[in-house]
């Protein structure tokens, strides 16, 4: 039976995109939201009092990667993710599926998914149960169903089959026990085929999760069809609970995503892309390693006022770069992730006063034509 997360939708602009608050018993989440990924239980490079200085309600652990080996003992001794992870506010974990079905010499079978974890050492089963324990001993706020994410290029004939499988491991999941204080999500698949996709969704919305998810985007399908996947389906999925696109992304995918009614993403690419120099800007990426950079004694952008910013230059953040110095992944990892909560809350303030779509379409033409212009600078340069 589905709980009440005392889910409230404050708006609904025009063009479909939704501005929405709910409840976790570690406090609320404001939507649309961004989480930053934590696989290990940490966000690398980046402090928890940071996370909340950047204004983030809610991040993500990896059920997978918290499975292996005495992981899952460790965080129990610690006193539960939110002590392990130093998290006061809202924790989700995913089911490890995402994980598990790119792993080479992974077998899928009704039981779940079999893979190798090391020579001389029995082959890992994960499965709903499993992964519902695993989940239930990390006591993250959100769980997530178990479900079967395919390859974009998957035939249609397997897809339809594992449509049907991960609507029966969805149902082992709501039969598996999880803490009294935990939330289940469950997850629509489909491939890119429509009539899959919707099927897919009729079937898990019919089960009492308290929030549901678009999985099986980001795989390599490309920017048009996560567009077209997420606006099939997100019509599918019930307006008084939250919508979560998982693994969306680049800033481009989630502003179309939220048009299209979507609530809730994650992705490791703001952390990722700063590790390697790339930083996000309104007027599209920039790469602090190129020439450009060298004398510019501004900030990476003018009006963000992450730390980064307002104590370091672009000068600055390209030598730390070229030196290899650790602090520059943390700077970096801060301003992208300020500047995807800088994103998310501008989508807020416009849905509430029904102007998201020319906002979103003035907000794209700038960061594109930015990020061209910049690619040009850098094909001169060479």
């Amino acid at each position: 039976m589905a709980r009440d997360i005392r889910f409230e939708l404050v708006r609904e602009d025009a063009t479909g995109a939704r501005r929405a608050r709910f409840h976790t018993t570690h406090g609320a989440v404001e939507t649309p939201a961004f989480m930053p990924v934590g696989t290990q239980g940490t966000v690398k490079a980046v402090l928890p009092r940071d996370l909340a200085d950047i204004g983030s309600d809610v991040v993500l652990a990896n059920t997978y990667h918290l499975s292996l080996d005495d992981r899952t003992e460790l965080v129990e001794r610690a006193g539960g993710l939110h002590a392990f992870m130093n998290w006061e506010r809202s924790i989700l974990t995913d089911s490890g599926g995402f994980q598990v079905f790119s792993l080479p010499g992974a077998e899928i079978t009704e039981d779940g998914v079999s893979f190798p974890i090391g020579e001389g050492r029995p082959r890992y089963l994960l499965d709903p149960e499993t992964s519902m324990d695993v989940q239930r001993r990390l006591g993250a706020d959100i769980g997530m169903a178990f479900d079967e994410c395919c390859p974009h290029d998957a035939p249609r004939k397997y897809v339809a089959r594992s449509v049907d499988r991960t609507e029966r491991w969805a149902r082992r999941c709501l039969d598996s026990r999880l803490a009294p204080h935990q939330l289940l999500f469950g997850i629509v698949q489909g491939g890119v085929f429509e009539d899959l996709r919707l099927r897919s969704a009729d079937q898990i919305t019919a089960l009492p999760f308290d929030g549901f998810a678009i999985g099986g985007v980001s795989v390599g399908e490309g920017h048009e069809l996560m567009v077209a996947v997420t606006r099939w389906t997100a019509p599918r999925l019930p307006v008084d609970r939250p919508r979560y696109l998982m693994g969306v992304g680049l800033p481009e995918d989630i502003l179309e995503a939220v048009e299209a009614g979507m609530d809730m993403f994650d992705c490791v690419i703001p952390t990722r892309y700063a590790r390697g120099g790339t930083l996000f800007t309104r007027r599209g990426r920039i790469r602090i390693g190129d020439r450009t950079h060298r004398h510019d004694t501004g900030p990476v952008e003018p009006k963000c006022a992450c730390y980064t910013c307002r104590n370091y230059s672009r000068m600055v953040l390209r030598h730390l770069h070229y030196a290899h110095e650790p602090v520059f992944e943390t700077l970096a990892s801060l301003h992208n992730l300020q500047f995807y909560e800088d994103l998310m809350s501008g989508c807020r303030h416009e849905i509430e006063r029904n102007r998201f779509g020319p906002w979103k379409e003035a907000w794209l033409r700038r960061y594109r034509a930015g990020d061209a212009h910049k690619g040009r600078e850098r094909s001169r340069s060479r």
